[in-house]
């Protein structure tokens, strides 16, 4: 143990200085077979965005979030994915810890989040920084873990049964959950899809429920009484 701490110290010494992220690391190309599984990918994302925004305003602020709240984030999550690209990296997604987060520690704030925002940047621009970042031993992110996972549920679970739970929705969460979850716990399941189909999936059952929630959600009929 002593020696794999010693071993992860030596990082921060290895690590650089300053480090300046460059333009078009990668050369531009225009490849239709990735470009139409990632513009899904991308719906999917806009549907964890504006799923993650509502459960932090719900968690945060007790309330429903606004449709201008709902579509600045989806915007600003595709400005970003946008501006990631210029410099070589993968595009932008929400990520459900900040829902966990803000339901744990009620700090909805933008000054106090974007304080978080620049730590990135400067952890970013200054290697070592991020290595002494990095080195955090696993045991104690694992305990924060579990509790903002958790809470990560609780919100799901609570956005979840703000609806009624009648056959149609029911059902739509059940197949959507239980393939979601199958297709992500399974993956030799990919092994017989194209690869278009890889692409999109990419061993992640988040991809498959959200569409198919989003699919069935259209063709399954509604209750005639609930539009009424």
């Amino acid at each position: 143990v002593t020696c794999a701490y010693i071993t992860r110290w030596a990082e921060i010494g290895q690590a650089r200085w300053f480090s300046f992220p460059r333009l078009f690391p990668v050369p531009l190309r225009f490849n239709i077979s990735a470009i139409l599984p990632m513009c899904i990918m991308f719906i999917v994302t806009a549907v964890e965005t504006i799923g993650d925004t509502a459960g932090v305003v719900e968690g945060g602020l007790g309330r429903d979030a606004t449709d201008r709240e709902l579509s600045g984030s989806v915007v600003c999550d595709g400005f970003g994915s946008s501006l990631a690209t210029l410099f070589g990296v993968l595009p932008n997604t929400s990520f459900s810890q900040n829902v966990g987060l803000v339901g744990m520690t009620k700090v909805v704030n933008r000054y106090a989040i974007s304080m978080g925002a620049y730590i990135l940047i400067i952890a970013g621009l200054f290697p070592k920084i991020g290595a002494i970042i990095s080195i955090m031993p696993q045991p104690v992110l694992g305990g924060a873990a579990v509790f903002m996972f958790a809470s990560i549920v609780i919100s799901g679970i609570n956005l979840v049964t703000k609806e009624p739970l009648d056959g149609r929705n029911a059902t739509i969460v059940a197949i959507a959950l239980g393939l979601g979850y199958g297709l992500g716990s399974v993956g030799a399941v990919q092994t017989f899809m194209p690869q278009w189909m890889k692409y999109i999936f990419g061993g992640s059952g988040i991809v498959p429920a959200a569409l198919i929630a989003i699919i069935l959600n259209i063709v399954l009929p509604k209750d005639r009484k609930l539009e009424a």
